[in-house]
């Protein structure tokens, strides 16, 4: 793992006081669904999903990838992401991502670019909008993570998944063209990433104490 993303997943360790404990409740229900999938299959799959797959639910699908590392759980964890419209992974997702030290390999263009982000010389994971029952993507068995408010009233039930857990966060785009944007973005990213560092911190007492 990249030393600068190793050192922000470390930073997470010591920023749970900044989640509410409502938000917790929501993030043990997330970590004991995890745990029971891991017990029971060997693995736990995770989709994370917003309306248009461009910002929130990828920063999910990455933080959950690298931090299942950070923690020792990449073989038996995996995450995406997907919509319910196809649109791209919006350009200020890419440089926040870019700022917190993520490496971005381009492998297409057009109006859907695909990205390898790779957060390790040998860590990897692929990031393009897509809808959420893409092949690419788990059909069944998963959990699925809402990740707008938008996506999460109008799909009360997810096809294929184990378990649902509504976990909205603001929309960085709402900064778009202002000064704040680029703050904003890396501040969307580092809620997000700091909450699923929480996940993964209980799930690793879980599977110590099983």
């Amino acid at each position: 793992m990249y030393d600068k993303i190793d050192k922000l997943c470390q930073g997470f360790e010591s920023q749970q006081e900044l989640i509410s404990e409502e938000r917790k409740k929501i993030l043990n229900s997330i970590a004991k669904g995890m745990h029971m999938q891991i017990e029971s299959r060997g693995c736990a799959n995770l989709i994370y999903i917003c309306t248009h797959n461009s910002r929130r639910s990828h920063f999910g699908q990455i933080w959950a990838n690298v931090l299942a590392e950070y923690y020792g759980f990449s073989s038996h964890l995996s995450a995406f992401s997907g919509g319910t419209e196809v649109t791209f992974v919006h350009p200020h997702t890419i440089v926040a991502l870019k700022t917190l030290g993520f490496k971005i390999d381009a492998l297409s263009t057009g109006s859907n670019p695909v990205y390898d982000l790779k957060f390790g010389e040998d860590s990897i994971t692929r990031c393009f909008s897509k809808l959420y029952d893409h092949d690419e993507n788990p059909e069944s068995g998963f959990l699925a993570i809402m990740t707008c408010s938008h996506a999460d009233e109008n799909c009360p039930f997810i096809p294929g998944a184990d378990r649902r857990y509504s976990t909205p966060y603001d929309d960085p785009k709402l900064f778009d063209g202002t000064k704040f944007q680029n703050d904003k973005y890396v501040e969307r990213a580092m809620d997000i990433g700091r909450e699923i560092a929480y996940m993964f911190s209980v799930l690793s007492l879980k599977e110590n104490n099983a």
